[in-house]
């Protein structure tokens, strides 16, 4: 069966799951976690890319990736190609260490952001590597010990993670690790790796709906769409989505870049975020035009669709 084309479009969250050949262990030791948390680690805060969640186990890995600059097709060659060739060298072999393609799902981040994390993040308790939450909350080869203080790994976004269970990091932390225990009682979650993954809206091809979007049927073919010929068509510079937002909504150039958090100001930026993202440019390159941050950019996105979906007449700016 030939080989279906990525779904690679920039600020998409995706679950990303790597396994080691013929089953065989990926990690045979410390040094092993050790050496890929830190090319892992690197690379992260090299590329731009975000990681929401992450977990080790002995023969494959979970990751939960937010490509911006980077494709993530790029950052996972660069990640399994270095970490192969180390593995290799230290255990004296040779050939394949991974099975395949790394399969990725890309995910509907406002739907399935929470489950995917606390998925993932359970995967070496699920698996017997602990065996309880208390020794799970000090295991250092996954994102739950950083979202817990325990560890740090630069890169991983800890603040924004946090951020979507509380205001204050205590708070955060203490409602993290009971959504996290209220996971433990549901077991396997097929659907989240992409088994039986089912959709509404019209049937697609088997392999992509099925394994390859985790989403309803608006969002899948909202992705199909940004997915043909491997980005969104571009029909608008930035500067001129910017312009033409900012004469619909009234609002003078000049105050874009200031620190005015007014209701219009912010209505404006979401908007210009989430049609930016739409035509296809970086996330860097939103932030710096509009003078905030990566992660404001994908914050303002969410909320600019939300806003263009009760004006749907906005869409008209990009065309």
């Amino acid at each position: 069966m030939p080989r279906h084309a990525r779904i690679d479009v920039p600020n998409l969250l995706q679950h990303v799951i790597v396994r080691g050949i013929e089953k065989r262990d990926i990690f045979l030791d410390d040094d092993d976690r050790l050496d890929f948390t830190r090319r892992f680690s690197r690379l992260l805060e090299a590329t731009g890319t975000d990681c929401l969640a992450w977990a080790l186990m002995s023969n494959h890995f979970h990751l939960l990736l937010r490509a911006t600059d980077i494709p993530l097709a790029t950052f996972m060659r660069r990640l399994l190609t270095g970490y192969a060739v180390t593995f290799n060298l230290r255990h004296g072999r040779t050939g394949h260490l991974f099975q395949n393609r790394y399969k990725s799902i890309v995910c509907d981040e406002d739907a399935y952001l929470l489950e995917l994390i606390r998925y993932i993040h359970l995967n070496p308790l699920r698996v017997g590597l602990v065996a309880t939450l208390d020794e799970l909350d000090s295991y250092p080869w996954s994102g739950h010990t950083v979202l817990m203080g325990r560890a740090e790994l630069p890169g991983q976004r800890t603040a924004e993670a946090l951020s979507l269970f509380g205001k204050t990091v205590a708070v955060a932390v203490r409602r993290y690790r009971a959504f996290v225990n209220d996971g433990i009682a549901l077991g396997r979650r097929d659907n989240l790796v992409g088994i039986g993954l089912l959709h509404t809206g019209e049937p697609l091809d088997g392999e992509l709906r099925v394994s390859r979007v985790l989403g309803d049927g608006n969002f899948v073919g909202q992705i199909l769409q940004q997915s043909e010929g491997g980005a969104a068509t571009r029909t608008r510079s930035l500067e001129q989505i910017v312009g033409k937002v900012l004469t619909l909504l009234n609002i003078p150039e000049t105050e874009l870049m200031t620190r005015n958090r007014s209701l219009p100001l912010a209505n404006a930026r979401s908007i210009i975020c989430h049609l930016a993202v739409l035509s296809g440019f970086r996330g860097t390159d939103i932030a710096r035009r509009l003078g905030i941050s990566g992660a404001g950019v994908t914050v303002a996105a969410r909320r600019g669709r939300d806003l263009v979906e009760k004006r749907p007449e906005v869409l008209t700016l990009i065309e």
